[in-house]
């Protein structure tokens, strides 16, 4: 396992990486509305990341069976965990939820993040799902520091998401990220304390806690990338890019101009 430590140059590019995924997703988050297809949303993603002077990380990149991506963004609507693909036929209606993950490559580095939008009205119950899912990806960060483990995030967002009733999906992970959108450590969503790599300065990683209402049991589609859950209830998804410090990590990506719709 070859871990990547970071030099203060090469984390303000990842900055950089990261702020153009936020502002990418805000963008998206003007036009998430009933009535727009995933298809229309990814159009929209794709030409603003290209824009920017950056590649939609996504695009082409390969799945364990070799099959490319065929998206700029994965849009993942309810149900559906992770890896969903925009399409003309899924279109948003009042009420839904939808997960959105986006991937620049800018300079050399890369950048990750993920928001789950509402779309109109969204029920009491998914918007609470939305909200702890969100808390415990800032519960994680905040362990997230030089000498603490792999194991200490999986154990903030484990504990915290199963208090409610939530189940943590176990088949996907956070990762590390830098030149390659995944690097080494994996960064689970369940775990012990103490145990797991050992987290240091200058590290840079992706913490993404995927919960779903229900079961975390979860299944994939015949199009070998969309993963939903099986007993079909929602699912939440966010996600930020982070660099470890000595300290309060500092996070690369932001959520701010989203929230600030």
């Amino acid at each position: 396992m070859s871990i990547f430590l970071k030099t203060e140059d090469e984390i303000e590019l990842m900055r950089q990486a990261n702020q153009l995924v936020g502002l990418t997703l805000a963008e998206l988050g003007r036009h998430v509305k009933p009535g727009i297809s995933t298809l229309q949303l990814d159009k929209i993603a794709e030409e603003f990341i290209c824009d920017h002077g950056a590649i939609p990380t996504f695009k082409n990149f390969p799945n364990p069976y070799g099959e490319p991506f065929p998206a700029s963004i994965c849009t993942s609507v309810n149900d559906v965990v992770v890896h969903g693909v925009p399409n003309d036929k899924t279109i948003l209606r009042d009420g839904d939820i939808i997960s959105i993950d986006c991937g620049t490559l800018l300079n050399g580095y890369n950048g990750d993040s993920c928001y789950t939008f509402c779309v109109g009205e969204v029920s009491d119950v998914v918007k609470q799902l939305l909200k702890v899912t969100k808390e415990a990806l800032y519960k994680a960060i905040d362990v997230a520091k030089a000498g603490s483990h792999v194991g200490d995030i999986g154990e903030a967002v484990q504990n915290y998401t199963e208090s409610y009733g939530y189940g943590v999906v176990r088949e996907l992970t956070g990762h590390g990220i830098g030149k390659k959108m995944h690097e080494d450590p994996q960064v689970p969503n369940y775990g012990r304390r103490g145990n797991g790599k050992i987290l240091k300065a200058n590290m840079c990683i992706a913490i993404e806690p995927m919960i779903t209402m229900g079961d975390r049991h979860i299944y994939m589609m015949p199009d070998k990338w969309t993963l939903r859950t099986r007993d079909g209830k929602p699912a939440a998804h966010f996600e930020h890019t982070i660099a470890i410090r000595n300290g309060k990590s500092e996070i690369l990506s932001s959520f701010k101009e989203i929230e600030n719709l």
